[in-house]
C-alpha cells in the first residue's frame, strides 16, 4: 500500500503531530548537542538556539520549505580556535559576522542569480573541503576516545567505553529499520553511557542538584559581556560559511526533489539562505553554534513522506522547552568524553566521506591534472594545519585557507569546466522522473 503523504502546509491530527515532531527532534538530538560538547558550549543553548533558528526560517521561507536547522559540524574546528584567542563571547562575534555573510550572499542572489556562486564553489573544490573538515577533526575524535579526561593520559576503560559507543552506533546504523534506523547516534550515545556508568566514568551529582525548570547559561551582549571584535577570529571563522553555503544549496536541491517542489524557485534560494543566516545570528546573540540546515532531517522527510512545516514546527518549539529542562541539560553534560570519542570517529569519517561522495555524485575526474592539483593542495593545506601569520595578532589558518586557496585556483587553472544552474539541475531532475513515471 502507497505510503500517505502529509502536505508541506498540512496540519496532522493533534497526536500523530506531536510524535512526528518528536521525531525529528531525535533525529537532530544527537548531533546538535555534540558540536556544543566537543567545543565548550552550552548543550541547552544549542538546543534553544535551533529551535529558535528554525522557527525564524521557516517564517522566511514562508512556511514553504520544511527543513530544520541545527549545531554545524563545519564550524567545530574554528570554534575550538576561536575558544582559545577569545573564549565563548569572541566565538560568538566570529558566528554573528558567518551569519550576516549569509545575508549578503542571500541579497546578491535575489538581483544576480545563483550561477556565480556555483562557479565560486564547485565540487572539486567543496568536496575537498568538507574531507577537511572531518579528517581535520580526526584527533580531536580519537583523543577523546583513547585519553582520560583528567590526566590527559592513555586510559584503556575510557578506549574501551569508547570502541563500545563506536560499536552500537555501527550496528544501529546499519541493521536497525524504521524510526529506530533514523536515531544511531542517539542510540550510540545512550548505549555508551549505560558501558560508562558500568564502569565509574558517570558522575550524577549534577543532575540530582539541578532544578526541573532552569535557564540556560546564555551568552548575550551587552548583557553578559561587552563585545569585542578581532580580526584573527574572524578570519578563522567566516571563510566557512563559503563552504556551508554550497552545502546549503545541496540540501535545498535534495529536499526540492524529496517533497517535489522547486525550493530555489519558490520560495527562493535567496530566502532559505537569508533564513540560515538570521539562524546563525540568532545563535550568536544567545551563546549557541551556528547553525545549519539538517541531513538527517531530510531523511526523516524522505523516509516518512511527512512534508509539514508545523511538524518541523513542533519539533523546533520542543527544542527550545528541552533547553530550558534543568535535569536534562544537567544529564547531557554527564556524558563522558570517550562516549563522545566514540561516535565523534563514525560521524567525523561521514563527513570526510561525504566530501568524497559529492565528487563522485558530480563525476569529477581526478584524472584531469587540474583536479588532482585542486584537491590535492586542498587536502594537506587543511589537514596540515598550514597558516598564514598576518601580524602579530591576526592569522589565517586551516580550513579557511585551504578554502580560500582552492577557489583561488579553481577561478586561475585553465580548463575550468561550466557548472550548471541549480534551476536547471533541478528541472533536467523533475523531466527525468516524468519521463520515468509515463
Amino acid at each position: 500500500m502507497k505510503q500517505k503523504t502529509i502536505e508541506v502546509n498540512e496540519i496532522p491530527r493533534i497526536d500523530k503531530w506531536i510524535i512526528l515532531s518528536i521525531q525529528h527532534l531525535f533525529a537532530m538530538f544527537g548531533a546538535t548537542i555534540l558540536v556544543p560538547l566537543l567545543t565548550g558550549l552550552s548543550p541547552a543553548v544549542a538546543l534553544v538556539s535551533s529551535g529558535l533558528g528554525t522557527l525564524a526560517y521557516l517564517l522566511i521561507t514562508k512556511g514553504q520549505v520544511p527543513a530544520y536547522l541545527g549545531s554545524s559540524f563545519a564550524f567545530i574546528m574554528p570554534i575550538i580556535a576561536g575558544m582559545s584567542i577569545g573564549g565563548p563571547e569572541g566565538v560568538m562575534i566570529g558566528s554573528f559576522f558567518a551569519g550576516l555573510l549569509y545575508g549578503i550572499v542571500a541579497v546578491i542572489i535575489k538581483y544576480t542569480g545563483v550561477r556565480w556562486l556555483m562557479n565560486l564553489l564547485p565540487p572539486i573544490v567543496v568536496g575537498p573541503v568538507i574531507m577537511v573538515i572531518g579528517l581535520g577533526l580526526a584527533g580531536v575524535a580519537i583523543d577523546m576516545a583513547m585519553n582520560d579526561p583528567v590526566t590527559e593520559a592513555y586510559s584503556g576503560i575510557h578506549f574501551a567505553v569508547a570502541l563500545g559507543t563506536l560499536l552500537v552506533t555501527i550496528i544501529a546504523s546499519v541493521f536497525f529499520k524504521g524510526f529506530f534506523g533514523l536515531i544511531p547516534i542517539l542510540i550510540g550515545i545512550v548505549a555508551g553511557y549505560t558501558i560508562a556508568y558500568t564502569q565509574g566514568l558517570v558522575d550524577l551529582a549534577a543532575v540530582r542538584e539541578a532544578n526541573w525548570i532552569q535557564a540556560p547559561d546564555f551568552i548575550i551582549p551587552f548583557v553578559t559581556y561587552s563585545p569585542s571584535f578581532s580580526w584573527e577570529i574572524f578570519l578563522i571563522m567566516v571563510p566557512i560559511a563559503v563552504v556551508t553555503l554550497s552545502e546549503h544549496i545541496g540540501d535545498q536541491m535534495v529536499l526540492s526533489k524529496v517533497v517535489g517542489r522547486n525550493f530555489v524557485e519558490k520560495p527562493g534560494l535567496h530566502r532559505s539562505i537569508f533564513g540560515d543566516g538570521i539562524a546563525t545570528i540568532i545563535s550568536s546573540f544567545l551563546g549557541g553554534p551556528p547553525n545549519t540546515t539538517y541531513g538527517e532531517n531530510i531523511g526523516v522527510v524522505a523516509l516518512t513522506r511527512v512534508f509539514s512545516v508545523y511538524v518541523i514546527g513542533g519539533a523546533a518549539v520542543t527544542a527550545v522547552l528541552f533547553g530550558f529542562v534543568g535535569k536534562v541539560s544537567a544529564l547531557i553534560t554527564t556524558i563522558p568524553t570517550a562516549v563522545m570519542g566514540g561516535v565523534s570517529i563514525l560521524l567525523f569519517g561521514i563527513i570526510a566521506s561525504s566530501g568524497l561522495r559529492m565528487m563522485i555524485d558530480n563525476k569529477v575526474d581526478i584524472g584531469k591534472k587540474r583536479n588532482l592539483i585542486i584537491s590535492s593542495v586542498i587536502l594537506v593545506i587543511g589537514i596540515g594545519g598550514a597558516f598564514i601569520q598576518v601580524n602579530e595578532n591576526i592569522q589565517i589558518a586551516g580550513m579557511a585557507l585551504a578554502t580560500v586557496i582552492g577557489i583561488i585556483l579553481n577561478l586561475t587553472l585553465p580548463g575550468r569546466e561550466k557548472v550548471a544552474d541549480p534551476d536547471e539541475i533541478f528541472e533536467s531532475e523533475t523531466k527525468k522522473q516524468d519521463r520515468e513515471a509515463a
